[in-house]
């Protein structure tokens, strides 16, 4: 049974998408056998490779499994899973043909055309997987950790490092210590037990360079007080949340001076926080860059203004009698 994948063969990518697929197959087999991991364990340490690996002897014994491996050189061994993960990317790439593209607007938009595609693959195999399911273990009360925590501060910069990514946060959250939990696609973080943010998870460049993943609402206000720190932000490129407002910034960078520039895209920026517009003032920027138009906020805003509706003049509200909850006490008496 066809299972999806995670970004990369790490830990946190076993571990949460082996879980996934126990749970939808509804028990656990007797053993859990892979290759060596040599991926998992590339450029670790001594100390990091041995907390992976009692980390990953915790999570079989938690679904009751026996952990075994391949035996090296011996690559057909495990040639049947081999096979099937050939034939389910081979089926990725046909059905990416049929749909006529490969571009997705954001990762959870290709991991449905990814889960559609396995669970109908998987259909074809229901009658022996039915027949396997009486062989599984019952699973464990509940799902056990599949993630990697560490404990974080946010700095005045607005944000914390994780592995070297920077991320940005709230700013009434700057001073505070965040338990951040890294899953294989996304980090959420925890101040106490509440989520405060999250965050899809980057991973960082080969050239040296710092990666920044910003959420524009969470710095919008610090900027509305000095747009002119939009011109040489160094997270200025990973603040744009969509392409239209990064066309938009150069559209404006390119034929305006720099101080209106900045006042402009910032303006725009706010709208679309304030507004909560984000995907329909995409949509005008769009058509404004099409038609040779430099975006105006107020000229925006007054296109996204709601419509005017005309409410009812007379509601008739019936009022209940006041015997009625005299006769309501009683029988509560």
């Amino acid at each position: 049974m066809s299972s999806r994948a995670g970004y990369g063969e790490s830990f946190t990518a076993l571990a949460e998408n082996l879980q996934q697929a126990l749970w939808s197959l509804g028990g656990a087999p007797k053993e859990h056998r892979t290759d060596s991991l040599s991926a998992a364990f590339r450029n670790l340490t001594i100390d990091q490779s041995k907390d992976i690996t009692e980390r990953y002897n915790a999570f079989v014994g938690h679904y009751g499994m026996e952990a075994s491996r391949n035996n090296r050189g011996e690559a057909h061994e495990n040639r049947s899973v081999e096979a099937q993960h050939g034939h389910l990317k081979k089926a990725i790439k046909q059905a990416l043909i049929l749909r006529g593209s490969s571009d997705f607007s954001c990762l959870e938009d290709y991991r449905r055309f990814v889960d559609i595609l396995v669970a109908r693959r998987n259909r074809q195999r229901a009658a022996a997987v039915q027949a396997e399911r009486a062989h599984l273990k019952p699973l464990p009360p509940r799902r056990t950790t599949d993630f990697t925590e560490i404990v974080v501060p946010v700095t005045r910069t607005g944000g914390f490092l994780v592995k070297s990514i920077f991320y940005s946060a709230p700013s009434q959250l700057v001073g505070q210590r965040l338990r951040v939990h890294l899953y294989d696609d996304r980090i959420e973080a925890f101040l106490g037990s509440t989520l405060v943010v999250s965050h899809p998870r980057a991973r960082g460049r080969g050239d040296g360079h710092r990666v920044h993943v910003i959420n524009y609402h969470h710095v919008i206000h610090a900027l509305r007080r000095k747009p002119q720190a939009l011109w040489s932000s160094i997270y200025r490129d990973s603040l744009f949340p969509r392409t239209e407002y990064a066309e938009a910034w150069k559209a404006l960078q390119r034929n305006l001076p720099r101080r209106e520039a900045c006042r402009r895209m910032v303006h725009l920026l706010f709208i679309a926080h304030d507004q909560a517009c984000e995907a329909e003032l995409a949509h005008l920027l769009a058509e404004d860059l099409a038609a040779g138009r430099l975006p105006d906020p107020e000229t925006l805003l007054c296109r996204l203004s709601p419509r005017h509706m005309t409410l009812p003049r007379d509601v008739a509200v019936a009022h209940p009698s006041l015997d009625s909850f005299d006769a309501l006490l009683g029988t509560h008496a």
